[in-house]
């Protein structure tokens, strides 16, 4: 199935969930998407033109309203609000599914992945298909996949030069199996923590550091609380748009259609606009004053070999079939 296919299907899903009953729906012809990245992250900025684009395409009859920056809550929040039919849709890391969808963790093989066009195409093909499958069967309807991109290890503790500098800092993680038993192989004390408590936590010395993408360490102003940046690119990540799938399904052809157009245009301007501004974000959190210290590719290597038991742990929980078919792809 295509980018373009998904976000199609998707984008029904959120023209269907109009206005049936709940407080958080204005009316019939308004979907409410609730998000917690920020208002300037691209994510968030791809929102507004599928916002734009929904009602130009729909010559305004259907439109949809945005609550990025945890306006409706958390990540978790807005996910059971998505899956009670209270809001139509949410933009959030995969991570915040993998409890409901545990094969979404095979998108979280540790150093895995070398580029963003190899994500891509793994998202794009076969198993974003199956995948989108397994997360119609748990009520949500995917609508596309964007860039949250490479995720980095910062702390206030010391630079990260070796693994065994790694050791027992406590370190904040997204609520994913796999990327918490990976912090433990490499020696760190992982807290799985939403996103909306992370920035107190470490101003606090509750954490240590935390990991992200460039990006979102520089929008949530994590560099205000944290001293040390590396370049571990220990996973990359993506960002899901889900819609309750019964809303979704409900939808004429023709709003499906306006939908799928619609986050169509969004996905692929995020995608492009995340890759430019990707380098552009690290550079700005070194100007601000964070100290930055690159991975080398032996300490790359360790870290890989400590954490390749992960693999195969995985395999055990979720299949060998969708493990070993997202390591062939990677590697082909």
């Amino acid at each position: 199935m295509t980018t373009t296919t998904r976000i199609t299907r998707i984008s029904t899903s959120l023209l269907l969930a109009l206005g049936l009953g709940s407080p958080l729906m204005a009316s019939a012809d308004t979907l409410r998407f609730g998000g917690n990245f920020t208002d300037d992250h691209s994510s968030s900025r791809a929102m507004a033109i599928f916002q734009e684009q929904l009602a130009e395409r729909t010559d305004g009859e259907l439109t949809a309203q945005l609550f990025p920056n945890m306006q409706l809550g958390g990540a978790g929040e807005n996910v059971d609000q998505v899956a009670s039919g209270a809001i139509m849709g949410t933009w959030i890391g995969v991570s915040y599914l993998s409890r409901t969808v545990p094969e979404l963790e095979a998108l979280s093989l540790p150093f895995a992945f070398d580029n963003r066009e190899d994500a891509f195409a793994l998202i794009d093909g076969e198993i974003g298909e199956l995948l989108d499958e397994k997360l119609a069967e748990a009520g949500f309807t995917a609508l596309g996949y964007m860039e949250l991109g490479f995720r980095h290890v910062t702390n206030d503790v010391r630079p990260l030069e070796s693994l065994e500098d790694f050791q027992d800092l406590k370190i904040r993680l997204q609520p994913n199996q796999t990327h918490l038993d990976t912090f433990r192989t490499i020696g760190a004390n992982p807290v799985s923590m939403d996103i909306n408590e992370v920035y107190g936590a470490l101003q606090q010395g509750v954490l240590d550091g935390q990991e992200n993408p460039y990006s979102i360490i520089s929008t949530k102003r994590l560099d205000e609380v944290q001293q040390h940046l590396s370049d571990t690119g220990h996973f990359y990540d993506y960002i899901v748009v889900v819609a309750n799938r019964d809303k979704f399904e409900s939808l004429s052809e023709q709003e499906r259609q306006a939908v799928q157009a619609a986050m169509d245009e969004a996905v692929a301007w995020q995608r492009q606009t995340a890759a430019d501004e990707d380098e552009a974000a690290r550079e700005t959190l070194i100007e601000r004053g964070m100290e930055f210290t690159p991975i080398d590719d032996e300490t790359r290597g360790a870290l890989r070999e400590a954490s390749q038991g992960v693999v195969d742990d995985l395999r055990d929980k979720i299949g060998a079939d969708i493990v070993d078919r997202v390591l062939e792809e990677l590697a082909s």
